[in-house]
């Protein structure tokens, strides 16, 4: 386990880059002045800061699973938390790795990076791909659930979501062997039958997408069909109902949008007829982000709304996608949504008992609050907040990064800035998908 091995040497780089991050706490912008005449001091909350601060944040969050999943020691050492008779343990690893992957990827494939973050990735990249032998090797302690019951058809889309943002650290350079293993994971998801009633058309579709950029030969019925389905619940406004009637909840971030995006993504790669279908998806995504960030209060709350509250900041992997694409508004400039964004994870990930003991993450919303918890969730859940990371796979030199401090949409509004009023997307068409050249 070579993998393993490099850990040690970057164990004290850890603990000083994490000290050093959390050092600049003062800094960030969770307290960004309400009125124009304080804006001199904005620019104490700077990018670099900003982004020290996010590393360190998804070192914390990545590390317990990463090495103990390079170890083959997941499931001796993750605890488990849940509801009485929940019965999650089945599906709770797959859970942490997959939705950790999803949102650490485009950091693990991030370029122009240097010094200690350049060794930071270097090292976890090492540890995912080792994760990903350990979670598909039949011989494995750390062998996971992929077909047995309902929830590893989600997790499995998670995985896959990873791995199609970061192809080049997360498939090219594996072994053959590891490169089946994981096809044949994938495939054996298929066994769980699709909902056709709600978000779950989706974690088919992105599996199948998955499949279909490895190379392998992919079922309509659970690839352009289930797209087509989602599709056909869009409600407008850039918003997408869960099945026939909308939640108010934030599955247009959690799952529907971001795999809407990724997954037309890679069938217009392989396909140029689903060119106007990604088109008019993204078109959406961008309306969406641009409502996520008009939700971030002044102080970086935002509503606790519907379900799955408990993957934290993972709510706003729309406009954090959106934000990675270098796909936001026009008007929306990326300094104000790094501000924003920041505000949001430092209210969250510095609530107390939001880590147990040991690092793990707890079942809460702001800190460690069992009662927000549902018979689908457990610790392996949490793990989707990572999503909120995504622009971290933009090199530091990016605006989003490199641009001072600004004040988001909120934040100007309640400080008495006169900014124009907010308008709906005028777009109710219906986008049909076509059929997949097999």
């Amino acid at each position: 386990m070579a993998a393993v091995a490099t850990t040690n040497k970057f164990m004290k780089t850890r603990r000083s880059f994490f000290k050093s991050a959390a050092a600049l706490g003062v800094l960030g912008v969770t307290g960004l002045p309400l009125t124009r005449a304080a804006d001199s001091k904005v620019g104490l909350a700077t990018g670099a800061n900003d982004r020290r601060y996010w590393v360190s944040v998804m070192e914390k969050i990545a590390r317990p699973v990463l090495e103990n999943l390079a170890r083959r020691e997941l499931r001796k050492n993750m605890p488990v938390e849940e509801l009485p008779n929940a019965k999650r343990k089945s599906v709770t690893h797959l859970e942490a790795f997959g939705r950790l992957l999803c949102g650490l990827a485009p950091w693990l494939t991030a370029e122009n990076l240097t010094g200690e973050e350049l060794k930071l990735q270097q090292s976890f990249v090492k540890l995912a791909q080792a994760g990903l032998d350990a979670a598909t090797d039949l011989q494995s302690p750390d062998f996971m659930n992929f077909s047995e019951g309902g929830q590893p058809l989600v997790d499995a889309a998670f995985l896959a979501q990873g791995i199609l943002r970061a192809p080049k650290v997360l498939w090219e350079p594996l072994e053959p062997r590891v490169k089946q293993q994981v096809i044949a994971a994938l495939k054996s998801s298929r066994k769980i039958a699709t909902p056709q009633h709600n978000n779950w058309v989706m974690f088919a579709a992105t599996v199948e997408a998955a499949l279909l950029e490895f190379g392998e030969p992919t079922l309509a019925e659970r690839l352009e069909n289930c797209v087509q389905k989602m599709l056909g619940w869009y409600v407008g406004d850039g918003a997408y109902g869960d099945g026939e009637f909308f939640h108010f909840d934030y599955y247009n971030s959690f799952v529907i949008q971001p795999m809407l995006v990724d997954g037309l993504q890679t069938l217009a790669k392989h396909d140029a007829k689903f060119a106007p279908a990604l088109a008019t998806v993204l078109k959406r995504a961008e309306r969406y982000a641009e409502i996520q960030e008009r939700l971030i209060a002044p102080d970086g709350t935002f509503p606790c709304l519907g379900r799955s509250m408990a993957y934290r900041f993972g709510a706003f992997q729309t406009l954090a996608l959106m934000a990675w694409r270098r796909a936001l508004p026009a008007h929306l400039a990326p300094a104000q949504v790094r501000c924003a964004l920041t505000a949001v994870i430092r209210r969250m990930i510095e609530a107390p008992g939001t880590f147990d003991a040991n690092g793990w993450l707890q079942v809460g919303f702001c800190g460690h609050q069992l009662a927000i918890g549902e018979s689908y969730i457990s610790t392996g859940s949490l793990y989707l907040c990572s999503a909120g990371l995504l622009p971290l796979g933009l090199p530091p030199g990016d605006e989003f990064w490199s641009v001072p401090a600004a004040r988001w949409t909120a934040q100007k509004l309640w400080s008495g800035e006169n900014l124009p009023a907010d308008h709906a997307l005028g777009d109710v068409a219906k986008v049909d998908v076509p059929t997949l050249s097999r």
